[in-house]
Parts: C-alpha cells; sequence; structure tokens
C-alpha cells in the first residue's frame, strides 16, 4: 500500500496512542514452548491481533485522510471516464476490453482491485522501514512474511469496500447494469487477485534488497490492463498468465450472467491452482529476500 508522509505520521500516532501496536503485539507474544494445541491458539491469537492492529491503523488514516481517499476515488474514476467516453467516440457503444462496455466495467473493476494488492506489499515495507518499526515486525514471533499475508487481508477488506463504490460509479457512467452475483464475484476476484499478491511480495522482496523501486512498481502495475482486457478464448496463452483467466471468468458471470457453481470445475480449479502458484513463487521470493537483507543487515536501512 502507498503510504504519504501523512499516512506514516497517522501510524506513528496510532503506535504512540496504543502501545499493542502491530510491532508490540507480535514481540510480546509468548514464545515458550508449548503443546501443539497451545502453539496453535498462540499463533492464531497472535494473527488475529495483528490483524485488529493493522485494521484500526487502515480505519484511523481513512478517517484522519478522508480527503485523500476521495481523490483518490475520483483520480480512478476520472481515468475511466475518459477510457470509456474515448471508446464510446471512437468504436460506438460496443467498444470495451472484449466484446461490450460491460466488459471494460469488469477489466476496469479487475484492474483496480490489481493494482492496489501490487503496491500494498511494498508500500507496507517502505511506510514500515521510514517509521523505524520494520526490524521489530521482522523480530517478531510471526516473522515478517506472514505480517505482509495479514495486511493483505486486510486491505482486501478495505479494497472490496472502495472497489464497490467505484463499481456503481462505473455502470451508472455506462449505463450497463452488471449482474452482481456476490456469492460469484467476490471469490473470483478474491482468487483471481491473488496471483497479483504473489507478484507484489516478490516486489516486496526486491524493496527489501535495493530499497527504491518506485519506478519499477509503476511500470509493471501497467501491464495487468492488458491482461485483463486480452480475452484468454482468442489468446490461450494468457490463461497462463496473473489475471487474464480470472478476468475472463468475472466477466462471464457478471456479463453474461453465468454462476460460478454452474461453471466446468476444470475452470475453476485451474484458476485456483495457477494462482495458488503464482502466490507461493512470490512468498518463496520474499522471504529469499528476506534472508538475504537481513544477513546484510539491510533490513533498518531506507
Amino acid at each position: 500500500m502507498n503510504s504519504s508522509n501523512g499516512a506514516g505520521t497517522a501510524a506513528l500516532d496510532l503506535a504512540a496512542a496504543e502501545p499493542s501496536g502491530v510491532a508490540a503485539a507480535l514481540l510480546h507474544a509468548p514464545v515458550r514452548p508449548a503443546a501443539a494445541p497451545a502453539v496453535f491458539v498462540a499463533e492464531v491469537r497472535a494473527g488475529l491481533c495483528a490483524m485488529s492492529a493493522l485494521l484500526r491503523m487502515s480505519l484511523i488514516e481513512q478517517r484522519r485522510y478522508a480527503f485523500n481517499a476521495v481523490v483518490r476515488l475520483f483520480t480512478v474514476y476520472a481515468f475511466f471516464f475518459m477510457l470509456f467516453m474515448g471508446a464510446r467516440i471512437t468504436l460506438g457503444s460496443t467498444a470495451g476490453f472484449g466484446d461490450s462496455l460491460g466488459s471494460l466495467v469488469v477489466a476496469m473493476l479487475v484492474f483496480m482491485m490489481a493494482q492496489r494488492a501490487y503496491q500494498d506489499h511494498s508500500g507496507r515495507l517502505n511506510a514500515e522501514a521510514m517509521q523505524g518499526t520494520l526490524e521489530q515486525l521482522a523480530m517478531s514471533r510471526v516473522g515478517l512474511s506472514q505480517v505482509l499475508v495479514y495486511n493483505m487481508l486486510v486491505m482486501t477488506v478495505v479494497q472490496l469496500s472502495f472497489n464497490a463504490v467505484f463499481l456503481l460509479l462505473m455502470m451508472a457512467t455506462s449505463g450497463r447494469w452488471l449482474h452482481l452475483d456476490v456469492l460469484s464475484i467476490v471469490p473470483l476476484l478474491l482468487v483471481s487477485v491473488l496471483s497479483v499478491h504473489g507478484l507484489g511480495l516478490a516486489m516486496g522482496g526486491l524493496t527489501l534488497l535495493f530499497k527504491r523501486v518506485g519506478a519499477t512498481i509503476a511500470i509493471f502495475q501497467y501491464v495487468f490492463l492488458m491482461l485483463v482486457a486480452v480475452p484468454v478464448d482468442r489468446v490461450p496463452f494468457f490463461r497462463f498468465l496473473p489475471l487474464s483467466f480470472g478476468s475472463g471468468l468475472i466477466r462471464r458471470v457478471m456479463v453474461d450472467g453465468e454462476s460460478l457453481y454452474r461453471m466446468p470445475a476444470a475452470d475453476v480449479l485451474f484458476l485456483a491452482a495457477n494462482s495458488g502458484l503464482y502466490f507461493a513463487a512470490g512468498l518463496v521470493v520474499f522471504r529469499v529476500c528476506e534472508r538475504i537483507a537481513r544477513d546484510r543487515g539491510m533490513l533498518g536501512h531506507y
């Protein structure tokens, strides 16, 4: 998650006001040997404590810097509006990514969700490094990689809320009201974006080593627009890349009215396996980079 100086100040205020913040909660968790059930319970409690602290910090940032959130929503909406009007004027009402304006709305929804997922991990690491808490998180009982996974879960909830508003604005602008089968859309969206979280974790690992990788992040995030735009039925190779196949399945739900539970099991399993592999690979890359940074004493540097 990209963090401005204001967001960093909010995090520092939270840490000062609440000693049981993310780093403190994890550092003070019990580490004495225990039976397997007790260890599991302790791990669950540590995870819930970390997610609770991350959620409180996110809510404080959103409340204190509401203007920034409104500007962000306006910016992404303006980007969609220009794209929509350009396609509408140039190619007519059937223009879009795929077969229709409805496909354009779906593509933008997946793109915005993926963009934030990609930026979250390196942004969180940069914010913690600037606040001086990165090493504390790395020394916690759960480890830095698990903290990022907890942050991913929390920010997924926040981003789903944000993108729900964005989706309504897009549908109202385009005049194309899609099938909102929440029980089909949300699972497909979460599994599709999981692959991007893997790429984000890999980029987060590179952030630990090279620190300033903002230019690389900015370049690669626009590749996602191509991945969600290309219909996999016409270019089968893209089904193996992140987002493409999942975006196609979401399009089938929201545009064609198909239900997740009526889709071929092979399609759903392929999406889960593809996204799971990307996420696992990204997690491995992050842990390797973290170990190298730890051995070189680079965690505390920014």
